[in-house]
């Protein structure tokens, strides 16, 4: 699965704890960093004294808990609820717990936290993500205070005075948003082709991809070609499937993206989701991550100022393959150790040997999670669950999961040669990086 698959999480129809609010204890500000994984952003949350990662996301209005690994968390006033959201048309049992302590950083503190639980391990994210996830957090992050986001330093400040934000924010580009359903909306501009269309989008940083746009609500919408039909993600009801493509311009503020990728789920995986009205799709963490971006939930504005990212091209994973990390196991490096003899008293000549030592360390195990049809990849012979050994002569086992994404999408007609094992027998495939969605005019 792709990393998309956590990130159209949402919660209908339960109501919020007025009383559920995050505040600045004896400061002005305070800075929380953050781990950047596949334009995702993950930060540092202690609940009830158990120190756990959470998936910062503006496209969720509840915070929520669906895995806790090795962790113990002990949770008060929990009640059995139902979730229900995108993807096909079934609900999902999970709890509700309500007046839980919530700390982030040194001193953003919650002492009257709500958390729903998520019981279906299907909505374990972490091996997609290849570092443990134990839930996600949204509304209630941003709505008491100004945040700002740094994706070049990889932190963000949190304001509790007004005057500290306004001079942070001068410089940056102001545009309005509107709460709705405790989300974030802006209206920016659409061009498929040649004619520029203004959609209401929801400001998703949970969402990896650029841009997604929902075809059943835009009005005699066509399909950019080329475009491919390929998994998008993963919702509470089940798997979201569509097309991928790319299109002409992208325009949010006085901001402009060339051909950037563009996700189109189908009908059925959006049949059960309560869109606020006129909402065309979301702007996702590839088109934020390449700004500082400051939310003003109070004052409904966004700011942003530009980042060294903003000019990057959007890549696409050329290979066909999705990977997830297996979890870890003991393996065993040959270390080297030199030793000297140093001859006789006379002064002969100094000789060296050397020795061996066995070092056990932890390291990741990858395999493939799923092949897209015709892609580069399947066309190769790689299938679902083989285990990856090498890529290119690099032991897989010295690196992650990001690094391996990002060979995917590193050059158009670069070669992969993967080394797998498959049923205890291992083999050699290659192919060649193929983007099969470039933009045609």
């Amino acid at each position: 699965m792709k990393l998309n698959c956590f990130l159209w999480i949402f919660f209908f129809g339960i109501f919020i704890n007025a009383q559920n609010s995050f505040e600045v204890q004896d400061a002005k500000k305070t800075v929380i960093p953050f781990k950047l994984i596949n334009n995702l952003l993950f930060i540092p949350v202690n609940i009830n004294g158990a120190d756990l990662t959470f998936l910062l996301d503006t496209g969720v209005a509840e915070t929520s808990i669906f895995s806790l690994e090795n962790q113990e968390i002990k949770l008060i006033n929990v009640e059995k609820i139902k979730f229900s959201g995108l993807g096909g048309d079934r609900s999902i049992d999970g709890f509700r717990s309500d007046n839980n302590i919530g700390k982030i950083g040194k001193n953003y503190v919650n002492d009257s936290m709500t958390i729903f639980i998520i019981t279906d391990q299907d909505f374990n994210i972490s091996s997609h993500v290849g570092i443990p996830v134990n839930g996600i957090i949204g509304y209630h992050f941003f709505k008491d205070h100004p945040v700002v986001i740094d994706y070049s330093s990889k932190k963000i400040t949190i304001y509790n005075d007004e005057n500290l934000f306004r001079k942070k924010v001068k410089n940056f580009s102001e545009i309005d948003i509107s709460i709705e359903k405790n989300k974030p909306y802006v209206i920016a501009d659409v061009e498929m082709t040649n004619e520029r269309k203004s959609s209401k989008l929801l400001i998703d940083l949970g969402n990896s991809d650029p841009i997604w746009l929902f075809p059943k609500l835009i009005k005699d919408f066509v399909y950019n070609r080329p475009n491919i039909d390929d998994f998008l993600g993963r919702g509470f009801n089940g798997d979201i499937y569509g097309k991928r493509s790319r299109i002409h311009n992208f325009y949010l503020g006085e901001f402009k993206f060339e051909k950037p990728l563009t996700a189109m789920p189908d009908e059925y995986s959006i049949q059960n989701v309560n869109l606020v009205e006129n909402r065309k799709g979301p702007v996702g963490g590839d088109i934020m991550r390449r700004f500082t971006v400051a939310f003003d939930y109070a004052g409904q504005k966004l700011y942003l100022k530009k980042n060294r990212n903003f000019d990057d091209p959007f890549h696409f994973n050329m290979s066909g393959l999705d990977f997830r990390q297996d979890g870890m196991e003991w393996t065993k490096d040959i270390v080297n150790l030199p030793t000297k003899n140093r001859g006789n008293s006379s002064g002969g000549t100094e000789v060296f040997t050397s020795s061996m030592q066995y070092n056990f360390i932890l390291k990741p195990v990858f395999s493939i999670a799923g092949v897209r049809k015709d892609s580069p990849g399947a066309k190769a012979g790689l299938q679902k669950d083989d285990r990856l050994i090498s890529i290119n002569g690099k032991k897989t086992a010295d690196m992650t999961l990001q690094k391996i994404m990002e060979l995917m999408k590193s050059e158009e007609g670069k070669t992969i040669e993967m080394l797998i094992e498959r049923k205890n027998k291992q083999m050699s495939l290659r192919f060649t990086l193929e983007d099969p969605i470039p933009y045609q005019e």
